[in-house]
């Protein structure tokens, strides 16, 4: 390890900041409060919300997943990253707070699905330019405690941003201090415009002390065609590029495990333990806190022993957690200690539950960052932001698996716990593929 932070701290808190403030759209807007807003007081009736919601969702990673390698090619051959995040921002931002004009009545669902599509498709694409940066914001020998603390500040930064508007909007009979009442869930609508703002004013510490690469001087059709004809010629020529493809393919496997969980965790807990929606929340706070801690706590030990092996690590503690929640409630843990946790009211089995759930918090971050700083130090260089656009389209590509999965699953065994089983699948198809993968830089020219 080598390096040190002198000369990067300011850009490290600036990039950092950024996952912070993004943090609160997928929090706020997309799990708790406006999701289960649109489809229980705006669509027709939440079945068909829900359809919608999910639709829109669809469409929009399908849009990410055909842009993100596109604009992350023409972003490289362009030199600088901040122009392109900063547009990204700009429009996720302006859709986010579009929502305020979702008002609870059936003819407000088209402009909900058009700024939910538009806002996300941005949010999404984003991430090909900010991870590109860590490039540019971490000294040698740190990329791997950058990623950590950057993706750990991020659940906390969704975590406050969520009780910001719990305290201030949701759950209070004066909102924003008696300035709103809930006409038309008025106190609702505007945790879509308090998220907008968080994510704007926490961004711009990016964009005034981070770092970017040169510009480049050419004219920008010159440059978007360099950058199509570089992005196809990777294609073209993908065997030679074998090392990082595994990869690639490996971690979309355990991101996809992950991103089933989370889609599913909350339904799981309902109808399988029992939970209520406070404990189902409370449940989802805590699991966040354990990821923010375990995404920062193993930053250290990647760039002490490498991002391969922290993976590692990572996917066998999220293996162990889940069939640990797997196991809870059937005959075969008949054998597992009596607990006395400080929760009133929650049986053994959701007491349980909620531990597996902290171990797999743990394992959560780690698995996620690492997987960002394993992408940065395979990357050919000047590749940088082409091979984030690709591994957001391998996520997106494998990401149908999972869900897909989970339905066939459930269908079959007639129980949530046969869908939640194919996630063990998943994160050993996604660990069996990295044993193979070398931590070693891609070295092709163009």
């Amino acid at each position: 390890m080598s390096g040190d932070l002198r000369g990067y701290r300011r850009g490290i808190a600036g990039w950092c900041l950024y996952d912070w403030a993004m943090s609160a759209f997928n929090t706020v807007i997309g799990t708790f409060v406006f999701s289960r807003y649109f489809t229980e007081a705006v669509a027709i009736n939440p079945e068909q919300g829900t359809q919608q919601w999910g639709l829109a969702l669809g469409l929009s990673g399908i849009v990410v997943a055909i842009l993100s390698p596109i604009l992350g090619a023409i972003g490289d051959h362009g030199g600088r990253a901040k122009p392109w995040l900063g547009l990204m921002t700009a429009i996720s931002v302006l859709g986010t707070a579009l929502l305020w004009f979702v008002t609870p009545q059936p003819d407000s669902v088209l402009l909900a699905l058009i700024a939910l599509g538009v806002a996300t498709t941005a949010f999404e694409l984003s991430y090909v330019f900010y991870n590109a940066l860590l490039v540019r914001v971490a000294p040698q020998g740190w990329a791997g405690r950058v990623s950590g603390w950057g993706w750990g500040l991020g659940y906390f930064g969704g975590l406050g941003a969520l009780v910001v508007c719990l305290v201030l909007l949701v759950q209070t009979d004066a909102p924003l201090f008696g300035l709103l009442d809930k006409t038309d869930a008025a106190h609702i609508r505007a945790t879509a415009v308090l998220v907008a703002l968080w994510y704007a004013v926490f961004a711009l510490p990016l964009f005034l002390l981070c770092p970017d690469r040169p510009p480049v001087a050419r004219p920008a059709g010159a440059v978007i065609r360099e950058g199509l004809s570089a992005l196809g010629n990777s294609i073209r020529q993908v065997r030679r590029y074998g090392n990082l493809v595994r990869y690639l393919v490996a971690s979309a496997f355990w991101r996809d495990g992950i991103n089933t969980i989370t889609a599913f965790g909350g339904i799981v807990a309902g109808a399988l333990f029992g939970m209520d929606t406070a404990q189902i929340i409370l449940f989802a706070i805590l699991l966040n806190v354990a990821a923010g801690i375990g995404a920062i706590g193993f930053a250290w030990v990647d760039d002490l022993a490498g991002a391969k092996p922290t993976l590692i690590i990572s996917i066998l503690g999220l293996i162990a957690a889940s069939t640990g929640l797997l196991l809870v409630g059937t005959p075969w843990w008949g054998w597992a200690p009596s607990l006395a946790l400080p929760l009133a009211g929650w049986t053994q089995e959701q007491q349980w539950l909620l531990l597996f759930g902290l171990l797999l918090g743990i394992f959560f971050g780690p698995a996620q960052a690492s997987a960002r700083t394993m992408v940065v130090r395979l990357a050919p260089p000047g590749m940088e932001a082409e091979i984030f656009g690709l591994y957001g389209l391998t996520g997106r590509a494998v990401g149908m698996i999972g869900p897909f999965a989970y339905g066939i699953a459930t269908a079959a065994s007639g129980s949530q716990r046969g869908g939640m089983a194919t996630v063990l699948v998943l994160f050993l198809a996604g660990l069996l593929l990295l044993l193979g993968v070398r931590e070693q830089r891609e070295v092709v020219s163009r």
